[in-house]
């Protein structure tokens, strides 16, 4: 009888079980537009240094974020809204943070042209004791995590002077000293001193100070009626440095003077060396110029020299002097165009020639000038990298970019030549006495003390060129992995494997042990300390691992000598590994495209993750597709691939439309979580919970046909998904966006395998595109078109034929597709009248087009009503021709200028 009661129940069980899950599929919905205010992403991570708290951030597309403050092995400690920037002290005692108003208050204080300003918070965490400080502009833990500085907002943001209350709080003893006035702040390396700096009404008071944190004693190190700027710490913390000075009347620049000390230790039992160097006593400063406040100081490591700026005085122009005309005067012998300069001209206010100052001799170094505007500078060694570019800048007809390098000795001033018409800098090692390029694949190595050149890749065997790499300028290798604890070891990366270089020796080796060519698994070092500069090669090395054509990554370890050991290698996108800096706790994000990228938590074996966030739960109440990758070769014999997503519901025995989205390549975003969120992309999860296949496929460029290149490609790509038996070959869409927006406008002149197109700031006629400019930065668009993104590899005037055929304007006429573009008219990157001469091509050619121009929106839509709209938009139109769905108004007649208002995307007109 027992049994036969556990029998029926345990089959009532398996039933209702059935059910459920059967009810639960039939409950579950496609997505809209409407459900995407519920999507939230994570920010504001972190985990303590011992690795118990995590905080994180849920913020949907609609409202206010809130932060959790978690034990990783128990339960929410405290929530907040709009928690940010968030800080744990080193002890891991304490959690501080920002806390913006509501979305709701914010949106008043806004309209009432209020400023919006935050409150900090500092929490206990054992205790769940909150002290909250208001109007707060930023702060900062003491290393001994005793103290924490809290600089409050001004009263008066319209003053002419900086400085505001400044509260230094014992968090043990609950005892805070204000400091009224305070511009800038600073502890030392040991978190045992405070610096300061008071800029008040009337320069009263103004000074560099010193706080002693044992009994807040405070010293004032130098005062005066100037301002006081860029204060900073050597590396040893025992010596500080801040530029002081005044405007005199009539000039631009303010006059400064480098003061500096030494012996400044806790307690101040010993003398403080006070020092300063003023240009008036130096006879080699060069004349009519400033030490430059815009210009950071910077120490060496060893304490001897301050890196500075340098700029030319300038005398007030007076009203009565000021040319009256408003007129930019554009010459062929500019180095930067007008419109460059007029968008830098900011920075070039600014601007400022780096130098050095040795503080023994106090001898002044000038390494930057108007021939040599870029110089790299070691703090770890008395060299520094000149790359001069006189003899490149002005020639129009070459890449950007060319120098020739110098070596200097920051101490003489002495240079050398290295290298002449270098296009691929490399960068200084971390100790200062190597400097790296490239010329054709080879990584060059010179030594500073040697003064020689040594070709480091000829020692492997083996070529470092990166051979996919299809811009028409000199390739690239691969890059630097990085460099060895004691300096003599410098690690490369090849495409998939890692390898050691000896700088004294010609040993070599293959620190992947071919493991990563053999398998496609590209393999890069981690670095889970964020203040290390260097590897130490007799400890485990992390690395992260992705498969080039599976997908699939995660991070393996290495040790020297030895095969790399697998840690977590997944079908999932895995990144943005954390470690907690004092304990075996890692954190890091795992997603799919049907997995939201949640947070988890492991040690460094990788053992038993745990999952820590859940921010979007609700999507299991919605229809998901899945993804499959697609292989396929192009025309041109290129084995490609395309990442396709299946609609939810997938039968195998149905044909589904699809939408085609691309841009370069994009099958790594195979595992990419496709989030709901606003903007003017088509996602992928939206149309695939909609009954769509969306193919996303790789495109590789020949020079000279970016377009052809792309038809090739996404046809093949298309082509093959239908082969497959997924897609109904007569219900294809296409979409791409700015380079994709070039791509599908030049697609959709030469072929009518689509059956509706919509293209999203696109580029549509190269030779004009070439000689405008790029609204956003200034510069001109022909290096963009001829070396860079449009590959074309010459200007218009060398092959214009080749320009024309690659334009899409030019095959206007051959267009048989509906199309649809997006274009804002504030676009500072493919501008308008690009979309427009389409447009007018189009239209006067009797195509059927429509461009939906947005006011005053840049080249990506901004304003979140702009963005919904066009989410609307876009879909009606594939659901119109895809589909055979009701027409809108806007697609069917069109929508008067008067009318614009009152007809938006809902009004719909079915189709006679």
């Amino acid at each position: 009888m027992l049994f036969f009661l556990n029998h029926r129940f345990f089959s009532l069980f398996f039933w209702l079980f059935i059910f459920s899950q059967l009810n639960f599929g039939q409950q579950q919905k496609p997505l809209t537009l409407k459900d995407y205010a519920q999507w939230k992403s994570i920010n504001n991570t972190a985990i303590s240094p011992d690795g118990v708290w995590m905080t994180y951030a849920y913020k949907p597309n609609e409202g206010d974020a809130k932060l959790y403050i978690r034990r990783l092995n128990g339960d929410t400690l405290r929530t907040v809204i709009n928690g940010k920037e968030v800080s744990f002290s080193s002890d891991s005692n304490w959690l501080a943070f920002l806390v913006d108003p509501t979305k709701k208050m914010a949106d008043k204080l806004k309209a009432s042209k209020k400023p919006i300003l935050s409150d900090l918070q500092i929490v206990h965490l054992d205790t769940n004791v909150v002290s909250v400080v208001k109007t707060v502009k930023s702060f900062k833990f003491s290393k001994t995590s005793k103290f924490i500085a809290v600089h409050k907002q001004p009263n008066n943001t319209k003053a002419d002077y900086k400085g505001s209350d400044l509260l230094l709080k014992d968090l043990e003893s609950n005892k805070t000293l204000n400091i009224g006035n305070v511009s800038a702040y600073a502890f030392n390396k040991e978190g045992t001193l405070l610096s300061y700096l008071i800029d008040a009404e009337d320069d009263y008071g103004n000074g560099l100070y010193v706080v002693d944190l044992n009994d807040f004693r405070i010293r004032p190190l130098h005062t005066g009626s100037y301002t006081y700027s860029q204060m900073t710490w050597n590396k040893e913390t025992n010596q500080i440095a801040v530029l002081f000075g005044g405007k005199k009347k009539g000039n631009v620049e303010r006059d400064n003077t480098v003061y500096w000390t030494s012996n400044l230790i806790s307690g101040m039992t010993t003398p403080i060396v006070h020092n300063q160097y003023s240009v008036t006593e130096d006879a080699d400063f060069p004349k009519n110029m400033v030490i430059s406040e815009y210009s950071k100081l910077t120490w060496n490591k060893e304490g001897t020299q301050l890196l500075h700026g340098v700029k030319a005085q300038q005398t007030e122009l007076k009203k009565a002097d000021e040319q009256k005309a408003n007129v930019d005067v554009w010459h062929w012998k500019d180095e930067r165009v007008q419109s460059r300069q007029i968008v830098q001209a900011g920075r070039d206010r600014k601007s400022n020639f780096k130098a050095v100052l040795n503080l023994e001799n106090k001898t002044f170094i000038q390494l930057e000038n108007e021939d040599m505007p870029s110089v790299n500078y070691s703090e770890n060694s008395l060299w520094a990298i000149g790359k001069l570019d006189t003899l490149y800048r002005k020639n129009v007809g070459i890449p950007g970019g060319y120098t020739d390098l110098y070596s200097i000795n920051t101490q003489t001033g002495k240079k050398e030549l290295i290298a002449e018409k270098v296009y691929r800098y490399m960068g200084m090692s971390p100790n200062g006495e190597w400097v790296l390029f490239s010329k054709e694949g080879d990584v060059i190595g010179y030594n500073f003390e040697q003064g020689k050149l040594s070709n480091l890749t000829a020692k492997t065997g083996i070529s470092f060129i990166n051979e996919d790499y299809d811009k028409p300028v000199e390739k690239p290798t691969y890059g630097v992995a990085g460099w060895s604890k004691d300096g003599n070891t410098l690690i490369l990366n090849h495409e998939y494997d890692l390898w050691t270089i000896a700088l004294n020796s010609d040993e070599v080796v293959n620190l992947t042990q071919g493991i990563g060519n053999d398998e496609n698994i590209r393999f890069r070092l981690i670095q889970l300390d964020p203040e290390a500069k260097t590897f130490d090669l007799m400890e485990p090395l992390l690395l992260s691992a992705y498969g080039d054509f599976t997908k699939k990554s995660g991070y393996y370890k290495v040790k020297f000598g030895e095969k790399p050991e697998m840690l977590c290698y997944e079908n999932k996108m895995i990144t943005g590994i954390t470690k907690a800096r004092k304990a075996d706790k890692l954190i890091y994000k795992a997603q799919s495209f049907e997995d939201f990228p949640d947070y988890w938590l492991t040690d460094l074996s990788f053992k038993k993750p745990k999952k820590i966030t859940n921010a979007n739960p609700q999507q299991s109440k919605y229809k998901w597709g899945k993804r499959i990758l697609v292989d396929y070769t192009d025309e041109r014999g290129h084995a490609l691939q395309a990442t396709l997503a299946l609609p939810a519901d997938y039968d195998s025995n149905k044909k589904y439309p699809m939408i085609v989205y691309f841009y370069e390549k994009m099958s790594h975003m195979h595992h990419l979580y496709s989030m709901p969120k606003y903007d003017d992309r088509p996602h992928a999860s939206t149309y695939a919970s909609n009954g769509y296949l969306v193919l996303m496929p790789d495109i590789v460029f020949d020079v000279g046909m970016p377009g052809s290149s792309a038809l090739d490609d996404v046809t093949s790509a298309a082509k093959e998904v239908v082969k497959l038996g997924y897609a109904d070959p007569d219900k294809i869409g296409l979409q791409g966006h700015s380079w994709g927006g070039y791509e599908s406008s030049f697609i959709v002149t030469q072929t009518d395998m689509f059956a509706a197109v919509v293209t999203g700031a696109p580029l549509t006629n190269l030779v004009s595109m070439y000689n405008i400019a790029y609204k956003s930065s200034g510069i001109l668009n022909s290096p963009i078109i001829e070396w860079s993104q449009g590959r074309m590899g010459v200007s218009p005037w060398q092959n214009m034929e080749l320009y024309l055929s690659q334009s899409p304007l030019h095959h206007a006429h051959k267009i048989k597709t509906p199309f649809l573009i997006l274009h804002g008219t504030s676009d500072g990157a493919v501008d308008w009248n690009q979309g427009l001469e389409f447009y007018s091509a189009a239209r006067r050619l009797g195509k059927e087009v429509i461009l939906l121009s947005y006011p005053n929106e840049p080249h990506h839509l901004s304003k979140k009503d702009n963005q919904k709209d066009f989410q609307i938009r876009m879909k009606q139109y594939f659901d119109y021709y895809l589909k055979g769905d009701i027409a809108p108004i806007w697609m069917k007649e069109g929508v008067n200028h008067l009318d614009k208002k009152r007809l938006g995307p809902e009004i719909l007109e079915k189709i006679d």
